[in-house]
């Protein structure tokens, strides 16, 4: 609802923000299911070609869906940096900005070599349109649909012939990015950047579980002192 408010907003459709002076509730993110790594290399070969790209990039690279369908050659910077710089907005089905951020900015994050091969032989194969490597299938000058990967992924789940973990989500691509950052000591700090998060809270809260110094692992440290 707030997207859409503040798209509405944006596009001159109210005067004034609807949501000034509106606190948003609080809430706590439910715990994130994510796939194991044989998980993943059986789900990411399920679909189709730019179902596997995307992927890879939100596994690869902790890009949001619609991030992921706004991928383009000219934003690797580096050998192992992709700078991300829009997004295929859901309400207008056109690229714009990347949430939390104003127009313009952007955000650079790891490109695992992985990645990388799979970004250069979709394009070799598929070609590009103006960098871009997804695209409308029915007219390439629009973006690539934000429901195909809903849809995709429906399609995947109900065949029923991958192991999917329970209760997973598209966003356990992400997730997986997070905890593979977070469960091999990079600091926190830098996964909420990369991933975008408009507080180092919302990471935290979210996968502050995955931290080697979890809450788990303070309880037993704290209990063989006391033991002894």
């Amino acid at each position: 609802m707030k997207a859409i408010l503040l798209d509405a907003y944006r596009l001159g459709i109210f005067d004034d923000s609807p949501l000034e002076g509106v606190k948003p509730p609080q809430c706590s993110p439910e715990c994130a299911v994510i796939p194991s790594v044989s998980q993943l290399r059986e789900i990411r070969t399920a679909g189709s070609d730019s179902f596997l790209l995307i992927a890879d990039l939100m596994s690869g690279c902790g890009m949001r869906n619609g991030e992921a369908a706004a991928v383009n050659m000219n934003n690797i910077v580096a050998d192992d940096v992709y700078r991300i710089t829009e997004q295929v907005n859901q309400t207008t089905r056109q690229y714009g900005r990347l949430k939390h951020r104003r127009a313009g900015e952007y955000r650079d994050v790891p490109l695992p070599v992985r990645v990388k091969e799979t970004i250069e032989w979709y394009a070799d194969r598929y070609g590009t349109v103006d960098g871009y490597l997804l695209w409308h299938s029915m007219d390439p000058g629009k973006s690539f649909p934000y429901y195909y990967l809903d849809t995709r992924w429906k399609r995947i789940k109900g065949a029923g012939e991958v192991d999917i973990p329970e209760g997973m989500v598209i966003y356990g691509f992400r997730h997986f990015f997070a905890s593979n950052c977070l469960s091999n000591g990079i600091p926190i700090t830098d996964v909420a950047e990369w991933m975008g998060h408009s507080s180092i809270d919302v990471t935290f809260k979210t996968y502050r579980h995955l931290m080697p110094g979890s809450i788990g692992k303070a309880a037993k440290l704290l209990d063989a002192v006391l033991a002894g």
